[in-house]
């Protein structure tokens, strides 16, 4: 009776070592296969909490830490080694030269390691697409950086935060997304930094990229990428922040019917290196306005036009003899943007022909 119990169980014994395998939990080595990802929190909306489930305006941002965001989204476990870290806590309109030169350094010094795939960066969205652009121009690697935010606070009914930050991570630790730049995600779109603006004060579908097109969409998990951008970012750029502990001052002047010098004549005097003027059109000047830009420019100050309108390329020599001037057209560059690239570009030179060089390249 012995000898037939052995029999079975040395029978039966291959198949139970094949349910035991099905059924055990993968091995450590399996589980370091997950790309390591990095989440930087700045705060922002991703990070706010409002005084009851439905409300979605009014509320405060900049309240949640990284580790509760990171735990209200367990699955970020099982699409990356994920760690955390609070760099700032701050609503967005509250961005400046100083966060951006602070996280650039942080997120250098993280992709400088062989122990970090890949970087998230939770952001408030009132100013995502410049602190997005200014990265792409000053982050030195090809590993991805994926600044993601949310329309509505943790707290709302249908927040997006928790999804949006799980299409990051898995985003940012995509060998897909290598080499494409500084990208915008969130409402299962990827968008890259040069070209993405805020178009909506409240939709989720906010974030777009006119006329030029998103780059892919978040989809089964992983990213679809369907185009890339054609200008110079990241590794590739000629701006180096490490140094820097501040960066020249650049203001920009909005152009409007019966506009005057005024606030042109007070950036200057202020001590502005540089000004973006936000003409209308094709970046046009108001005649009260030509003449006080001239003299800034005769005082040393780099003059570039850019348009409020929001689409197309502002043509050089067109609504305004820019050579004669020695004026810098914004290409394809918003306002807020092509404020970003001058200044860096004044990190460099003061010539107006290697700034236009730039505004071409970049």
């Amino acid at each position: 009776m012995v000898s037939g119990l052995f029999h079975r169980l040395r029978t039966a014994f291959p198949l139970l070592l094949l349910l035991f395998s099905l059924a055990a939990p993968e091995p450590a080595s399996a589980q370091q296969k997950l790309p390591n990802v990095v989440i930087l929190a700045t705060g922002g909306t991703i990070a706010g909490t409002g005084a009851s489930s439905t409300t979605t305006v009014g509320y405060s941002a900049a309240k949640v830490g990284v580790e509760a965001l990171i735990e209200a989204v367990p699955e970020l476990r099982t699409v990356a080694n994920v760690k955390g870290e609070q760099i700032f806590q701050i609503a967005s309109e509250n961005m400046n030269d100083a966060y951006w030169l602070q996280l650039a350094k942080r997120v250098n010094a993280l992709l400088a390691g062989s122990d970090v795939d890949g970087i998230v960066i939770t952001h408030g969205t009132d100013t995502i697409e410049e602190t997005a652009y200014f990265l792409n121009l000053v982050v030195k690697s090809h590993k991805p950086v994926v600044i993601v935010g949310a329309m509505r606070p943790s707290t709302a009914i249908s927040a997006d935060g928790p999804i949006n930050l799980y299409n990051a991570v898995i985003l940012a630790g995509s060998p897909d997304a290598v080499g494409k730049g500084v990208l915008v995600c969130l409402n299962d779109q990827i968008n890259g930094a040069r070209d993405v603006t805020k178009t909506n004060t409240s939709t989720l579908d906010t974030f777009r990229t006119p006329e030029l097109g998103l780059l892919g969409y978040m989809q089964d998990n992983r990213p679809h990428f369907y185009r890339q951008s054609t200008r110079r970012h990241t590794a590739d750029t000629e701006f180096d922040v490490s140094g820097l502990d501040r960066l020249p001052r650049v203001d920009i002047v909005y152009g409007y019917a019966n506009m005057d010098p005024t606030a042109l004549n007070a950036f200057v005097a202020a001590g502005a290196k540089g000004i973006i003027h936000a003409g209308v059109g094709d970046g046009s000047l108001a005649a009260p306005v030509r003449p006080a830009l001239s003299a800034a420019r005769s005082q040393g100050v780099i003059i570039v036009r850019s348009s409020r309108v929001g689409n197309g390329i502002i043509a050089r020599n067109g609504e305004a003899n820019d050579d004669d001037l020695d004026f810098v057209a914004s290409d394809t560059l918003n306002p807020q943007k092509a404020r970003i690239l001058l200044m860096l570009a004044l990190t460099r030179t003061s010539d107006t022909k290697d700034i236009q060089r730039m505004f071409y390249t970049y």
